[in-house]
């Protein structure tokens, strides 16, 4: 339904000029928080010593970086979201979609080897997605993909009320808050919302169009959209609110696609409620965040670790080190490469067999 100057919503909406640099602001915010609790330090050097420069817009380049290949992480602070495809055994190491089906089209054709997906916590940015998915991709030595979160007024309401904190009601929150807004202000309901409105199924209010959540939040619904119409995606991981977005994506899944699923949760397991899908929960011993979060639900190991994935930080939850646990735990996953990558362009291959180079090519 299109606005017009006399509908009477329009006294409701606030500017789009001033409501997205105000998110944008937030969202460099919750950057700072995913230095905290995401691999970030590792993510950029890594990539500095394969030749790669992250950047995040494109005065980010000086004559200094000029010798790199330049990887802009636009989304850093771009609020509608993304899709990003890490792959840390060979160049280009990070490809973005900013809409569903283009991200569909790849995995069901060029990137047919994608097998594993990744969700991050509250509000986080494409470089704590990216940093969360590497170190995925490191472990289980293939690309991964990740869900970049949109962010949008319903998520600043969340977070004002605590987003870290007892994540199945503050959902409820979010959700109804979004609903409100796409009644009353729909188009500045629509602004964080970019992604998700390009997810098969997405949702809509009946009055006036604008976006609604179907699952609780965007990321469930995008997640959920990707699960049904990808062929190979059967790996979903997913880190503290992450985990709540795997729940909520997989409750109505069509058997078939629910049958080949293999969830891993970090920092906030979640009910076993798919009974065809095999999981693997793990909460850390000094994990208060996650043990507030859990809602009584009981992980299936619980490490001497504390919320956070940062290596930089003693006690964190070794992401990598867990993901190749659970791969070989679970006896439906097909055997894990056992070591970390040794080189820009060499990763390591599966047990019994010989080393591999992979030569860098475009996609």
């Amino acid at each position: 339904m299109a606005m017009t100057r006399t509908d009477p919503l329009v006294f409701f909406e606030a500017p789009r000029a001033f409501v997205e640099p105000a998110l944008r602001v937030l969202r460099m915010g919750n950057t700072a928080l995913d230095s905290l609790f995401y691999d970030v330090n590792v993510f950029w050097t890594e990539l500095f010593w394969r030749g790669t420069a992250v950047v995040t817009s494109d005065a980010g380049a000086s004559h200094s970086t000029q010798a790199f290949a330049m990887l802009n992480l636009g989304a850093l602070t771009n609020p509608e979201g993304s899709i990003l495809v890490v792959d840390a055994g060979r160049a280009p190491y990070v490809r973005r979609f900013d809409d569903v089906p283009g991200f569909l089209q790849y995995a069901n054709g060029e990137g047919a080897e994608l097998r594993t997906i990744s969700v991050t916590g509250v509000g986080s940015s494409a470089l704590g997605s990216a940093s969360f998915a590497w170190n995925l991709s490191v472990a289980l030595a293939e690309p991964v993909a990740a869900i970049v979160p949109g962010y949008g007024v319903a998520d600043v309401v969340q977070q004002a009320l605590g987003g870290w904190f007892g994540f199945g009601l503050t959902n409820w929150i979010k959700k109804a808050t979004q609903e409100a807004l796409a009644d009353v202000a729909p188009e500045t309901s629509k602004i964080g919302r970019g992604l998700m409105m390009t997810a098969p199924g997405h949702v809509s209010a009946e009055t006036t169009g604008a976006p609604v959540f179907r699952r609780g939040s965007g990321s469930s619904d995008v997640l959920h959209a990707v699960l049904v119409e990808s062929r190979f995606i059967e790996r979903v991981f997913g880190h503290s609110k992450g985990a709540l977005v795997i729940d909520n994506a997989i409750r109505d899944l069509p058997a078939p696609t629910s049958d080949r699923l293999k969830i891993v949760t970090f920092g906030c397991p979640v009910a076993k409620d798919v009974d065809d899908a095999d999981y693997r929960q793990f909460l850390g011993l000094l994990d208060g965040l996650g043990l507030l979060n859990s809602w009584g639900n009981h992980p299936d190991s619980r490490p001497l670790a504390h919320h956070s994935t940062n290596t930089a930080i003693p006690f964190c939850m070794p992401v990598s080190l867990l993901a190749r646990l659970a791969e070989a735990d679970i006896s439906a996953w097909r055997p894990v490469a056992p070591a970390l990558l040794a080189g820009p362009e060499r990763i390591a291959a599966p047990v019994g067999e010989k080393e591999a180079e992979l030569q860098p090519h475009a996609r």
